[in-house]
This record gives structure tokens, C-alpha cells and sequence, in this order.
């Protein structure tokens, strides 16, 4: 059985418009590893794309317009918090037959498409000497043992029949930063990537190296931020297990 991504490139016949690759998930393995000779993507902009490029086949099988400028538009209002948008852009699309929550359900979400691609399609991505450093290798280590342990578990309740099927679930654990000044949180790859957790209420620092700030203030931003949503255990689509621990350093 394949996963959510499969399912939707099926249901929905999803293809790629770039005549370079016969499918989508030969553009998602050569965006991601950079083999087509481009900048490799990550998993956030993949997802994006996944994402609008679906929601540009849902408007077409409808007959809505699907100018780029407008797929980023509502893109960006049906995945925002902006609600009053929200609800008079959920009008709209019903007039086209369209429910906003049922597009908003079948979006994917970066961690289904990190899975996709390691799990499903076993793709491999060279790690550049700049991307192996200490810390973001402590957090991998530590979500690894907590998938191991999860994995521990499910197999136990399976073994007791305490939970059907449980070893057949998908086991992601994921790192977020929460801002303790807002409800801002984000993956732990991305505040790495950009610097900051929270735009608004980043400190002002000199310029200097992402990487080479967090080496120097990582005991200083992890205990404040650092939460890690672990044992979130999906099963055909519904969370079986999910629980938040933090992460010590």
C-alpha cells in the first residue's frame, strides 16, 4: 500500500511539467538530490510545490482558473491564518463545488514528504561537509532512538493485540522551536536554515555564519525553544500516538 503521496499522484493524475522527467516522483527524487545539475530543494519547497501543484489539478477538475499568480494566492490564504480570508476564499471555492477543508485534508506536510522520499522511493542525498556538524546530529540521534523506541512499543501492543495493525504504522518524530514570546514553531531545519525561530522577536545579532551562531548559542536556545512532538504515530491517515517531550542537551 502506498502512502498519501502515491495515493494522490493516482487518484489525481498528477503529472510534472517539466519534460526532463516522466513522473513526479522522478522530479521529486532529482529536485531533492540536485541531480538534475540545479541547487538541490528541501523539503519544505517540495512540499509547497507538491502541494500547489495539486491544488492547480483540483481547480482544473473543476473549472476554476489556474493562473499561477492566483494558485500562489490562495495557496498562501488556504494554508494561512488569516481566517476572515479564509472564509470568504472557502465561499469562492464553493461555487466551484470546492471544500476548502477537504483541499486543506489532502495536503501533505513536509514530514510526509520527507518519508516519501527516504521511505518509499529509498532516495539518498550527499551530505556536504558544511551540513555535518555536532548539533543537528545530536537531534537526528535523539529522534532516531525515539522512532526506535516508538517502533519498540507498537510492536509489543501488536504482540498483546492492544493495537491492531500497529506494526504496520508509519512512526515520524518530529523537532519543533517554539518562540516563548508568541505561538510561533517551527521545524528545528528550518530556524537552523534561516537563523532565527521567530522574525518578530529574533534578537539583533551581528551577521555571521547560521551554523557557526547556533554552535555558539545552542544551550541558550534550546531551553526556551527546543520541543520535540514525539511518537506521532500515523496509521492510514489518523494519529495513533502523540505525545510532546523535551529534548535534553
Amino acid at each position: 500500500m502506498g502512502c498519501k503521496i502515491d495515493s494522490l499522484i493516482e487518484r489525481h493524475g498528477l503529472t510534472v511539467p517539466d519534460v526532463g522527467h516522466e513522473s513526479v516522483d522522478e522530479y521529486l527524487v532529482a529536485r531533492w538530490t540536485g541531480s538534475d545539475g540545479r541547487s538541490a530543494d528541501g523539503y519544505k519547497a517540495l512540499t509547497e510545490w507538491f502541494n500547489k501543484r495539486l491544488l492547480k489539478q483540483l481547480y482544473e477538475e473543476h473549472g476554476r482558473d489556474t493562473v499561477s499568480l492566483h494558485i500562489d494566492r490562495e495557496y498562501e490564504v488556504i494554508t494561512g491564518d488569516a481566517d476572515i480570508q479564509r472564509d470568504e476564499l472557502a465561499a469562492d471555492l464553493a461555487t466551484d463545488g470546492l471544500d476548502i477543508d477537504n483541499i486543506t485534508d489532502k495536503m501533505v506536510s513536509w514530514s510526509t514528504m520527507r518519508h516519501h522520499l527516504k521511505g518509499c522511493l529509498e532516495a539518498e542525498k550527499e551530505t556536504t561537509p558544511a551540513e555535518t556538524d555536532w548539533e543537528a546530529n545530536t537531534v537526528q540521534m535523539a529522534r532516531d532512538r525515539t522512532v526506535e523506541k516508538a517502533r519498540s512499543v507498537l510492536s509489543s501492543l501488536a504482540s498483546k493485540e492492544r493495537l491492531r495493525d500497529a506494526e504496520q504504522a508509519e512512526v515520524d518524530v518530529q523537532v519543533k522551536l517554539s518562540c516563548p514570546d508568541c505561538s510561533v514553531r517551527v521545524p528545528f531545519e528550518d530556524a537552523v536554515e534561516r537563523g532565527y525561530v521567530c522574525d518578530a522577536h529574533a534578537e539583533n545579532e551581528p551577521e555571521e555564519p547560521v551554523r557557526e551562531r547556533l554552535s555558539n548559542k545552542l544551550s541558550v536556545i534550546a531551553a526556551p525553544y527546543m520541543v520535540a512532538e514525539a511518537l506521532q504515530t500515523t496509521f492510514l491517515g489518523e494519529s495513533l500516538l502523540e505525545s510532546a517531550v523535551v529534548v535534553p542537551f
